[in-house]
């Protein structure tokens, strides 16, 4: 599998760096090559324009951006989803990682 770049996007960029690293860690020890970051939607256009992005995940509190999200990247074929609110309060980065991947076959 090709490296994945994986990019969440919440409120203010803050509540989703604690995702990113059990993300990154369980992709440590599932042997998964990824580059995770997470931005605020405030960053995400300029993100989108200037970095290869394979999978756009959404914090559940900023799921009323899916729509807009989706209509930016529909030509690049980048699939968006929101975060699964249990795995998100949980900060299963396991799941959403798994999730992510899935997403990006």
């Amino acid at each position: 599998m090709s490296m994945k770049t994986i990019m969440l996007v919440c409120a203010a960029g803050m509540s989703t760096s604690m995702l990113v690293s059990k993300m990154e860690k369980a992709a440590e020890a599932d042997g998964v090559e990824t580059d995770i970051f997470a931005v605020s939607a405030n960053e995400a256009d300029s993100y989108l324009a200037s970095k290869p992005v394979d999978v756009l995940l959404l914090g559940p509190q900023v799921k009323f951006l899916k729509k807009q999200m989706e209509s930016k990247v529909a030509n690049k074929g980048i699939p968006v989803e929101v975060i699964d609110m249990r795995d998100y309060g949980m900060m299963n980065g396991k799941s959403v990682l798994d999730r992510a991947l899935a997403l990006s076959e």
